[in-house]
């Protein structure tokens, strides 16, 4: 217990001291899950509310699909990814292995199965009827679509939400496809690999301390949200 209060202590002072460059390594994990984030649900919005309206068949195994991307490991996407990414691969022309970029693409194709498959769920769960009666006043295309969205706004700031998350958490595609180079290409849930591996766990504390944070105002504004639905 002692050693983990040491443990504490140390990362807390690493945390005022901006030791190691970690206000740096924030800053650089929100921008590549804000990135990834907005790709995200610009893409699987449309295709949510789609998944979410009809019950043919093709879209019932789109659903399906979206629901088996929730589980897809990211380790897997990020070792394809990476070998696609490599010079002479169908990617390898655009010079992305290592790099930021590389992250954003990786953290996108993550987050887009939990915006479509969050998005549908919120969609179906609309009163029955209520799309239809919007069509019959006149609302056609992507007002409709507007609509829809906007009147399942809680699911969708929810899959907003979680897309955020798993990017700001996710490790091993990042560390795959973007190689974990510190000041570089390592983000908050990567640099604990780093500094564990360099022996020093305090920096590893801080790190966590600093990503449990952050996951902690992801949950506190989806409560505030769920509160604000309820009333």
């Amino acid at each position: 217990m002692s050693f983990l209060g040491e443990m504490l202590w140390q990362a807390l002072e690493r945390i005022a001291s901006d030791d190691g460059g970690l206000a740096a390594t924030t800053w650089r994990t929100l921008w590549l899950a804000l990135a990834s984030t907005s790709i995200a649900l610009a893409a699987g919005l449309p295709v949510g509310y789609a998944l979410g309206r009809g019950a043919s068949r093709i879209r019932r195994g789109g659903l399906i699909v979206a629901n088996a991307g929730l589980g897809l490991p990211p380790v897997v996407l990020g070792v394809y990814l990476a070998l696609l990414l490599l010079p002479g691969s169908p990617l390898g022309g655009l010079g992305w292995t290592n790099t930021l970029p590389a992250i954003v693409l990786a953290q996108t194709l993550l987050a887009l199965p939990i915006v479509v498959a969050l998005t549908a769920a919120a969609v179906l769960g609309l009163p029955a009827g209520l799309l239809d009666q919007a069509r019959a006043l006149g609302a056609r295309g992507w007002r409709l679509g507007a609509f829809g969205l906007r009147e399942a706004w809680v699911g969708v700031v929810a899959a907003a939400l979680a897309a955020f998350g798993s990017a700001v958490a996710e490790v091993g595609a990042v560390v795959i496809v973007g190689g974990n180079v510190r000041d570089q290409t390592n983000t908050l849930a990567s640099t604990v690999l780093l500094d564990l591996s360099a022996g020093d766990p305090a920096a590893a504390t801080a790190n966590v301390l600093v990503l449990l944070g952050v996951i902690a105002v992801l949950g506190a504004t989806f409560t505030a949200v769920q509160q604000r639905r309820r009333h």
